[in-house]
């Protein structure tokens, strides 16, 4: 399946190119089951057609009518529609409640060079924010990486830090904070057996996967259909293509000639997530080993080890839910998020 052809950004600068007219509709306030988050997104065509969604289906007819008289007459518009227990139902829901979208037109070329600039931004993998005031529309990007020339770019760092879009206030204005964050990735050094739960299910939880192993026969696309494999050494590899704040990374072969030199390359670099597999008493030699090359105390309990949490995994795919449940809580504890 092509996900562009279901990417609202992608798909509004594509129409944008073809002198088509667009608007966004943008989630920014929920009922506590909402299909859709704060933030999702819908791209809608002056003719109607749309990408994207904003709710389970039972608001969008609405949601497109309401974009095409934006576009019409230009001005922006908070909708707010109230969902009743049986039309919740209807769409899937356990319970109704409100939701509220924000539509804006984007004609004006300034709109529609910010919205190109978005989409870069997004397609190279630099975290950025969409910030859209609620009563003007005025929408401006701010970047979480580059240090906050003011309040708003505070806090659309902590914003993206959180990795959740939301309404803050700066300015005596209401502002809505879309967050397009860099994709979570996940490197894997060892291909081993618990190397192939662990990357089908971080793939399913929307992690760039990739296996690093210089045995070439283990790290075969027979053993990982639709993983990126590399067979450099582990250093070599991460070296190449570097971790970043929203990196997680997980050694899990046994041997140091391949765990350490990763291990090593991981310490010295922004990763959220460090985890490698071993026994305590086999955690404290690499401990020691990787002390003696010169690392701290400090850095060294960065590393999980041994790895996953503690929920008396036993089988491969059983220990693969121990560790991606682990990396999952030291992303989203917000006292620990990555920072961006």
């Amino acid at each position: 399946m092509d996900k562009s052809s279901s990417d609202p950004l992608t798909t509004a600068a594509g129409w944008l190119d073809g002198a088509r007219k667009v608007a966004f509709a943008t989630v920014t306030r929920t009922w506590g089951s909402a299909p859709r988050p704060e933030g999702s997104q819908m791209a809608i065509r002056d003719d109607g057609a749309f990408s994207g969604s904003v709710s389970g289906g039972c608001v969008e007819g609405a949601v497109i009518g309401e974009a095409q008289n934006a576009l019409r007459d230009g001005r922006p518009r908070n909708l707010k529609f109230g969902v009743t227990n049986e039309d919740a139902w209807a769409v899937g829901l356990a319970c109704g409640g409100t939701i509220e979208i924000h539509v804006a037109p984007v004609l004006a070329a300034p709109q529609q060079a910010l919205l190109r600039e978005l989409k870069q931004a997004r397609d190279s993998h630099r975290a950025v924010v969409l910030a859209t005031d609620l009563a003007s529309g005025e929408s401006v990007l701010r970047y979480p990486g580059e240090t906050p020339a003011d309040d708003l770019g505070q806090a659309a760092k902590l914003q993206a830090r959180k990795d959740q879009s939301g309404t803050v206030e700066s300015g005596g204005r209401n502002w809505f904070l879309t967050v397009f964050n860099p994709p979570l990735d996940l490197a894997i050094i060892g291909a081993v057996h618990i190397a192939q739960p662990l990357a089908r299910m971080a793939a399913l939880a929307g992690y760039d996967v990739r296996v690093i192993d210089p045995r070439s026969a283990f790290a075969t696309e027979e053993r990982f259909p639709g993983i990126a494999l590399s067979h450099a050494w582990p250093d070599e590899a991460l070296g190449a293509k570097p971790p970043g704040p929203r990196s997680a990374i997980v050694a899990l072969t046994h041997d140091p000639k391949l765990d350490d030199p990763g291990l090593s390359a991981a310490l010295r670099s922004e990763a959220f997530y460090i985890g490698a597999l071993g026994s305590r008493t086999t955690h404290a030699k690499r401990l020691e080993r990787l002390g003696a090359n010169g690392f701290s105390e400090a850095e060294l309990q960065r590393i999980r080890g041994p790895i996953g949490l503690d929920i008396g995994a036993r089988s491969p795919a059983e220990i693969a839910i121990a560790i991606l449940a682990q990396i999952t809580a030291e992303l989203r504890n917000r006292d620990r998020a990555p920072a961006t």
